[in-house]
């Protein structure tokens, strides 16, 4: 048995910080934003101010005295709750994941942070803000045994060591991510836009703070300045851009390793805040490999985990990078040291060629509006537009090129492009579902949608395959549906 143990006391601060980014927003907008308060005496702002932060400081201790938490007779079980008290059992063998991570304050008293998971949801099913790492590796390894080991002296082995404080998970590096793989990486992955349009968000969300007329004073005279010098400052602003995002990426996934053990893979990286993420292999439901226009003429790929797993609240947890930068020759090798399963080197079966003609005509139904109005009302510039033509075109020659299914043994495999390639890679006892669907249109000319879904995170993840050769749907249907009829009997 396990005596009940508490978080360590920086979890009070932790506590606070996460109570004052909850409600930063009401707070700015009620008490700080000018015109708010007009009619208030001067004295009231700094009381409601004082009272608020004396609530927290005292919520935050209480919280944290009564959160217990312990490991009693294969559970996992947390005790919690300021006046109503809360318990929660968590079955072991049945916890897909946990995401051990070190933020900036847990780093400077040598703590981590354990999210314990036991399926995709909104949020975490267990959540232990500040313990020691060594608890934290008995408790890994603890939830380990009792799920993959199913022996009772496994079982007491562990518990012996939970409280010797030795080591008791055995694992191989089998994949790590080198410095220039990483740059290269992060400086084509594509952050650029996620960090530009947060921060074109946030601005606009303060647009009524920030003085933008100080700032610029005058905007006839900056727009005065002419097209060169605006031109040299809209660049300069997406370089700098371009470089903070890419060294966002850089310290997003440094020291990244892939470690394995009998049954669980153990995924590191980060450097400022290092998360390591324990997945069972058993809740594995399939890889995905993403291609994107970039690293795709290079030879290189992106790899995914899909796994019965992850949290809303969350949201790093429902994406697991399996290899963040890897060699598109290199992939056979590296997935037959993880997941020799998923291991496969089929060539796709393509689409016909008379689909290409309706992935043309599908592009051509939003192009050519555009092309038509742009011209008529914006002269001469709005010709410029017709230079969509020939893109669309293209895309919708490589949407059809990538295009594709393949069935090798127990796995089936569907590739297509929308933005990027992507090959899903599915074992047939994962699949959740599978069918083909076809219009009056694919009708004339014997072609079908084909689609096929795994569980990933809180929702499902669905590959999917336009303009199919109809007999080739039927050939994954029937390569399907007879495992599916043994496993009902």
């Amino acid at each position: 048995m396990s005596e009940p143990k508490r978080l360590h006391p920086i979890a009070v601060v932790l506590n606070i910080l996460k109570s004052i980014k909850e409600l930063v927003v009401p707070f700015v907008l009620v008490v700080i934003i000018p015109g708010r308060n007009e009619g208030i005496p001067g004295w009231i702002q700094p009381l409601v101010i004082t009272v608020i932060v004396l609530f927290l400081i005292v919520l935050a201790f209480v919280q944290w005295f009564r959160f217990t938490y312990r490991i009693e007779d294969g559970e996992f079980r947390i005790e919690s709750g300021v006046i109503v008290r809360k318990k929660r059992y968590i079955k072991l063998d049945r916890i897909h994941s946990i995401d051990i991570s070190e933020g900036i304050i847990q780093r400077l008293f040598q703590l981590v942070k354990v999210n314990i998971e036991t399926a995709g949801g909104a949020q975490a099913d267990a959540v232990l803000s500040a313990i020691s790492k060594s608890d934290a590796e008995r408790i890994n390894a603890l939830i380990s045994a009792e799920k993959n080991l199913k022996a009772n002296d496994s079982v007491g082995k562990v518990k012996d060591e939970w409280d010797s404080g030795e080591e008791v998970v055995s694992a191989s590096a089998v994949y790590e991510q080198t410095l220039p793989q990483l740059i290269f990486m992060a400086a084509t992955s594509g952050a650029v836009g996620v960090f530009l349009s947060g921060a074109i968000a946030f601005i606009l969300q303060f647009d009524e703070i920030i003085p933008f007329d100080r700032i610029f004073k005058n905007y006839e005279d900056f727009l005065g300045m002419g097209t060169v010098i605006l031109t040299s400052f809209a660049i300069m602003g997406l370089l700098a851009v371009y470089a903070l995002a890419t060294l966002s990426m850089v310290m997003k996934y440094a020291s990244f390793s892939v470690l394995k053990t009998e049954e669980e893979l153990i995924i590191s990286r980060g450097l400022l805040e290092k998360r390591q993420l324990t997945i069972p292999v058993q809740k594995i439901q399939g890889i995905r490999i993403v291609e994107n226009l970039v690293r795709r003429p290079l030879g290189f790929s992106t790899v995914y985990l899909e796994y019965a797993g992850g949290s809303v609240e969350d949201k790093e947890s429902l994406t697991i990078m399996l290899f963040p930068f890897i060699k598109k020759k290199h992939l056979h090798e590296k997935l037959g040291g993880i997941l020799p399963a998923y291991q496969t080197i089929k060539e796709m079966t393509p689409i016909p060629k008379r689909a290409i003609s309706r992935y043309m005509l599908r592009k051509m139904i939003y192009i050519i509006p555009v092309i038509v109005v742009l011209p008529w009302f914006f002269r001469p510039w709005g010709f410029l537009s017709l230079l969509l033509l020939p893109l669309g075109l293209f895309w919708a020659y490589m949407q059809y090129k990538d295009a594709g299914w393949s069935v090798d043994g127990d796995l089936l495999l569907l590739s297509s492009h929308l933005f990027s390639k992507q090959t899903l890679i599915m074992q047939r006892s994962r699949i959740q579902s599978i069918s083909y669907k076809k219009s009056w249109f694919q009708s004339r000319k014997e072609l079908a949608t084909m689609s096929a879904s795994i569980k990933s995170g809180v929702r499902s993840r669905v590959g999917l395959v336009v303009d199919v050769e109809e007999k080739d749907c039927r050939t994954i249907e029937s390569w399907y549906l007879p495992k599916k009829t043994v496993d009902s009997q």
